[in-house]
């Protein structure tokens, strides 16, 4: 390197930077969004962020793993490093090609991210994560090397040392550092460090088999066997403490052949596919799934519609509650808690607010039953990926071992969003029909994001550990997108990949011949799938078109509602398939759910249809509605039923007196009395038709039916009352907001104004200034680097007008109507009135500034100065 060169060469991280192109800032300022909250003020701020511990922690886990591992290497290499010295740790001595081919790309990830800078000559990794990386006793290197000779013989007495350069065959030296100099170019040089390790025998070369690939502390007696003295005197291991020894780092690297990692892994593992369908077997096994998942949530609703299970006094469900509402669903708990924060999460049900607080459906909910069925589905699998809620950890315990309970706080994992995107990106790489085998994707996701930290620390608190947070919400992932039918079959369907914003895949012909086989047997292609560029976050508008365009591929595959149902002799009612919503609303008053599946059973029950007598329907309307709505005659015990039923219904009345009933028929209240189950009602006779009770209407109503009665409630006015099934609402309630991890990251807007921003802070805290009124140094008026200018309002004044006819640019200092003081280059195009107008690089606009908030004015030297 010519002299020029190095003297062009960076010499910090700030200067590094400074020499970026736009497009290279904005990407850093991308990848990594902490750097940009607040916007920096220049350069040099925004390089110091960039090396803070907690910055560097986190753009070291968002690396892969053969970045990281490139990172590791670079901590234990030479400061600064060569590049061929860099490939030679990662490749080792035989240079691995394919390690070869990678490095260049994670080296300039690398770089992009501003951990590393400099040229290929003088690689610097920043020191933040040079000490986050390298080896120490307390914190192990993952590379599994110790200190070098130098570190290790700190603390070492000049005498011992010499001696260990006789033993190895060295000259003496005058003083220690040329003395480990020398032995430390002695274990580095390949020739004669194997002469040296062949002398030894092979007891001894037993043991640094052990150590070679760490860790590489060993435990040494006071007086150690023979074969550990002769790795002893030869300086082979070293003493770090009283009985504790280490393998020095030059030592382990030859024994290794160079190579800083075991196991180097520049190529992501590929995505397996474990079975291949036809494209349209996903597709309507899909929407079969989201079918059923609507019925599901529907389903759901209705149970809690007029109020559902009590709020805990730490918020969520209980777990009586939980296992009542999987029991009515008829599904595992696991899966009635997803239903249910599915549903939470789309504000569809949230706590009334009441004294007594419940659960109840929202009004978003009544909104959401009149979507047609593709957008409501593509409602709830918007929410399901985007959300942060992750009820996988229903059940499990939090930082202070409590139960984390289904709808509670403490069930937010930022990492889920992230994690589900990029499964749901991984599936759609596969050929379209392809299933993927579970542990390809977790051990494609542990490549692309390594498990754990740098120090193997909790990257979440108060969660399960880390090591497996992201493997459990990917499994999470692939059983939820089935539940909610955006895969199919195990692969993802096309409103799935509509959802993430994916291409539709090419079908090939072969593909869509009927007579292809499918199953696990088949063999399909493995892809190696190349890391997605870091891209700007998607706007609202992307995200509803994305959603939109999943229901206007879902619409088709869905069933046409049908108007009818088969009615039978044993007082059930077949739903061959979906049914339109009035009919089905109308049929889930009047009949109780017996069965689901490809067909609907339906029971009518003396309790269903006093029910739908209650909600305002006569028995004429009823056998309107049946006939009307049946391909099979009505049955004559449903008729004799309905009849039975509605001859009963509301004889007799119930009203606030505490309660009182009253009926025509005085034997039927006799009959009352003398039953023993109604004493805990208190009941009496006021008269020969009206019974007082000591219970509340509400109870008072329950009672009688559980007796075997079908009494109906009344107003003051002596009306009946009609009590509907969807009555119950909490007020409007906006869904729970998604926990970000981390600070958002910005869009392209955002990124244009901030680097624009950095760009001119930058030229005006480095542009040379011309000496002060007092000569070179500038006099008492002359401000240090960094600082405003200071300068009266006449000098000023008189600058900026000699500025407007030569046109030149001037550094300012600035305070605003706020009081905050900046920095700014300025070319003044008019002085008058108390205002200056001028060009201002800063802003990158014309601005009027008002001269009695100018601190003080300096030119800018010239260009040869």
């Amino acid at each position: 390197m010519s002299t020029e060169e190095k003297s062009a060469a960076p010499r910090s991280l700030a200067e590094a930077l400074r020499v970026r192109d736009d497009v290279s800032l904005a990407a850093l300022l991308r990848s990594r969004p902490d750097l940009i909250t607040p916007v920096p003020t220049d350069l040099t701020q925004l390089a110091t962020r960039a090396g803070t511990r907690a910055s560097v922690v986190r753009a070291l886990e968002r690396l892969d793993r053969f970045a990281l591992q490139t990172a590791e290497a670079l901590a234990v290499a030479p400061d600064p490093a060569l590049y061929g010295e860099l490939l030679a740790l990662m490749g080792g001595d035989e240079e691995d090609p394919v390690v070869a081919a990678a490095l260049p790309r994670a080296a300039a990830l690398l770089r992009e991210q501003a951990l590393v800078w400099g040229a290929d000559d003088r690689l610097r990794l920043v020191r933040t994560a040079r000490e986050l990386l390298a080896p120490s006793p307390q914190h192990p290197s993952p590379t599994g090397l110790g200190p070098t000779v130098r570190e290790a013989t700190a603390g070492m007495s000049p005498g011992r040392i010499q001696e260990i350069l006789t033993a190895v065959g060295l000259p003496s030296t005058h003083d220690s550092v040329s003395a480990v100099s020398a032995l430390g170019a002695l274990f580095a040089d390949r020739r004669r460090m194997a002469a040296l390790l062949a002398e030894l025998p092979g007891e001894s070369r037993e043991v640094l088999a052990r150590l070679m690939w760490g860790p590489p502390y060993g435990q040494v007696t006071h007086d150690p066997a023979a074969h550990l003295r002769a790795l002893l005197d030869r300086g082979l291991l070293l003493p770090t403490a009283p009985g504790t020894v280490v393998l020095p780092r030059e030592v382990a690297l030859h024994l290794r052949a160079g190579r800083a990692h075991r196991t180097p892994e520049p190529v992501p593992p590929p995505v397996e596919a474990a079975a291949s369908h036809r494209p349209q077997v996903v597709d309507a096994t899909a929407a079969g799934q989201a079918l059923a998942a609507l019925a599901t949530v529907a389903e759901l609703l209705k149970e809690w519609d007029e109020g559902g299970p009590a709020v805990l006094r730490a918020g969520g469900l209980s777990v009586r509650d939980l296992k009542r509402t999987a029991v009515a669903l008829d599904v595992p708990e696991p899966v009635a808690a997803f239903w249910v924060e599915l549903a939470y999460g789309a504000g569809l049900i949230a706590s009334d607010g009441e004294a007594d607080e419940r659960y109840a459906a929202t009004p978003a909910y009544d909104e959401w039953r009149e979507l047609p069925p593709a957008e409501r589905w593509a409602h709830l699998a918007a929410v399901w990926l985007t959300a942060t809620r992750t009820p996988g950890v229903v059940g499990g315990r939090d930082a202070k071992d409590r139960t984390l309970s289904a709808l509670g706080p403490n069930l937010d994992r930022s990492a889920a969003p992230e994690v589900r995107h990029r499964v749901l990106a991984l599936l759609a790489g596969l050929p379209e029909g392809a299933s993927p085998a579970e542990e390809s994707v977790l051990a494609r996701l542990r490549w692309e994001r390594p498990l754990r930290g740098p120090r193997g620390e909790q990257r979440e608190a108060g969660s399960a550990r880390d090591e497996d947070l992201r493997g459990r919400i990917a499994r999470w992932t692939l059983s939820e997108a089935e539940l909610l039918g955006v895969t199919g079959r195990g692969a993802l369907a096309a409103p799935g990949r509509a959802l993430i914003g994916a291409p539709e895949a090419p079908r090939p012909a072969a593909e869509a011949q009927e007579s292809e086989p499918e199953g696990p047997g088949d063999k399909l292609p493995v892809h190696h799938h190349r890391m997605p560029p870091v891209a700007a976050p998607p706007t609202a508008a992307e995200r509803a078109a994305a959603t939109a365009a999943a229901a206007r591929l879902l619409a088709p595959l869905f069933p046409e509602p049908l108007d009818h149902v088969l009615l039978q002799a044993d007082l059930t009612a077949v739903a061959p398939g979906p049914l339109e919503r009035g009919l089905a609303d109308v049929l889930g008053v009047l009949a109780d759910v017996e069965s689901k599946g490809g067909a609907t059973v339906y029971r009518f029950t003396p309790g269903s249809v006093r029910r739908a007598l209650d909600a305002g329907q006569s028995a004429a309307d009823l056998h309107t509605f049946l006939a009307r709505h049946s391909r099979t005659p009505v049955p004559q015990p449903l008729t004799y039923l309905i009849d039975d039923v509605a001859r009963r219904h509301g004889r007799l009345r119930v009203g606030a007196a505490s309660a009182y009933v009253r009926c025509d028929d005085d034997a039927t209240l006799d009959e009352i009395l003398a039953d023993k189950r109604a004493a805990g009602l208190g009941l009496r006779r006021l008269a020969p038709t009206v019974l007082a009770a000591q219970a509340d209407p509400a109870a008072l109503l329950e009672g009688l039916r559980a007796i075997g009665f079908a009494p109906a409630a009344e107003s003051a006015a002596g009306d009946v009352l009609i009590a509907r099934a969807d009555s119950h609402r909490t007020p409007p309630r906006a869904a729970p907001e998604p926990v970000p991890d981390g600070p958002p990251a910005p869009d392209d807007t955002l990124l244009s104004a901030a680097v624009r921003a950095v760009r001119a802070g930058d030229l005006a805290a480095t542009t040379p200034r011309k000496p002060g009124p007092g000569g070179e140094g500038g006099g008492e008026d002359a401000a240090p680097d960094g600082a405003l200018p200071r300068t009266g309002a006449a000098e000023t004044l008189a600058t900026m007008q000699a500025a407007v006819l030569t046109g030149e640019a001037l550094w300012i200092g600035y305070v605003n109507a706020e009081g905050a003081a900046s920095q700014r280059v300025i070319a003044p195009i008019r002085v008058e009135g108390g205002f200056v107008t001028a060009y201002d690089h800063t802003a990158d606009e014309v601005r009027t500034y008002p001269l009695h908030r100018i601190t003080g004015v300096a030119e800018l030297a010239d260009d040869g100065g």
